[in-house]
């Protein structure tokens, strides 16, 4: 049910509503790629803030993290607790194209607000479920967070160095995949629609996703009986292709487990004729020898600096990089050349720094329209705007802490 609201932007997405219901990482992510590429995304929120709010770091009582990961949204806050505001949310559902939730399975449901209601009379909406292990199933009532289900998806196993335990990436990663699957699964459904007239759910398990990514494993162990195992920064079956130590304390990590990027390796390392050894002719012999090539690559790399190094291996079009930290990223030139990092004005701090919009489509690019707004800024105009109420009912509904609104804040 595609709209006209100003509040839309450019994109391909633009004229499509959504209405956020979810909190934390993935629901939020999944309603933030929709909204860089144009939807109007309403965001309802508790008044007492999306858990989303209190990660990451803070500056002056405001969250940076909120500043990226709900921007381009209007935030409305309605106490879901209540039925009456569980009657508002719905009514606004109704009228979307797209709902993302990520509350525990049969939530929805107990309020009243499961599909087939909130589809009544819009058969065309789309509904994006996230949870932590599917609507079914016997887990589907755990709670699931997203580095939890990375345990039982068997990526977590995989991670980290052999002799150590499991480690895991030090962002919310597992809520990110499944918060991509649930938008690109939201605009197949937007494809399908436009064929049937008809919406559907898209069911997006936080240990589903990560399990995807096992993908070379899972026919390895089927066939081989192969269960993989942490290699630290090695990538199995591809070698050299690990971190390497330098003479100035630094790392590099170098990939040239293919056939023609080795020659090139080799020939930098002043080492050509290693091709002329079977224990390093093939990509296949490289990858039964793993210890010995990386022993080899680095020697080569323990005797020079990171500076030196990163300049012959361009020079010979071999695959390397230094580990960047954000220092590195925000002064590299790529970046700044392709602007992967914008600023989006935030009314107390300013400018807020955070990563551009991907992919870049050529002819409808996404854009960053405006930072994370306040728990409940929009609440008065959506729900006039979109419901028709008076400023009498607004208050009304205010006092009884149905909705919140905060005061004007004064402008930076």
């Amino acid at each position: 049910m595609q709209n006209n609201d100003l509040s839309s932007g450019k994109g391909p997405l633009s004229g499509y509503r959504v209405i956020e219901l979810g909190s934390t990482v993935a629901g939020p992510f999944c309603a933030r790629l929709m909204a860089d590429f144009g939807a109007d995304v309403i965001k309802i929120e508790q008044m007492e803030g999306d858990a989303v709010r209190s990660m990451g770091s803070q500056k002056a009582g405001r969250s940076l993290y909120g500043a990226s990961i709900l921007r381009n949204k209007r935030i409305v806050s309605v106490d879901l607790r209540q039925e009456r505001g569980r009657e508002i949310a719905a009514r606004l559902c109704r009228d979307a194209d797209i709902v993302v939730e990520n509350f525990r399975p049969g939530t929805l449901e107990n309020w009243g607000m499961g599909y087939e209601a909130l589809a009544a009379g819009n058969p065309g909406l789309i509904l994006v479920r996230i949870s932590g292990y599917g609507q079914d199933g016997p887990y589907s009532r755990r709670p699931g967070y997203g580095v939890v289900c990375e345990a039982i998806s068997g990526i977590r196993e995989i991670t980290g160095d052999p002799d150590r335990p499991p480690a895991r990436v030090a962002v919310s990663m597992t809520d990110y995949i499944t918060g991509l699957y649930g938008a690109f699964g939201a605009v197949m459904a937007i494809v399908d629609r436009q064929r049937t007239g008809r919406g559907q759910v898209i069911d997006a398990a936080l240990y589903e996703s990560a399990f995807s990514f096992m993908e070379p494993h899972i026919p390895a162990y089927q066939q081989l009986g192969l269960v993989a195992r942490r290699c630290g920064s090695r990538l199995p079956g591809h070698t050299p292709n690990t971190l390497y130590s330098t003479e100035d304390g630094r790392y590099i990590h170098i990939t040239a487990g293919s056939q023609s990027i080795f020659k090139r390796l080799a020939a930098a390392m002043g080492q050509p004729a290693l091709l002329d050894d079977p224990r390093y002719a093939t990509p296949t012999a490289r990858a039964r020898h793993d210890e010995e090539t990386d022993a080899l690559v680095q020697a080569w790399t323990g005797s020079r600096t990171l500076a030196e190094l990163e300049r012959l291996l361009d020079e010979a079009n071999v695959p390397a990089s230094r580990v960047f930290d954000m220092a590195d990223i925000f002064g590299d030139a790529h970046y700044a050349a392709r602007q992967m990092i914008v600023t989006a004005e935030d009314r107390q701090l300013g400018p807020v720094a955070m990563a551009n919009v991907v992919p870049r489509l050529s002819r409808t690019p996404g854009e960053v329209r405006w930072a994370g707004r306040d728990i409940g800024e929009d609440t008065k105009d959506v729900l006039a705007l979109e419901l028709g109420m008076e400023d009498a009912e607004l208050a009304e509904l205010a006092a009884a802490g149905v909705i919140y609104h905060p005061s004007p804040a004064p402008a930076r």
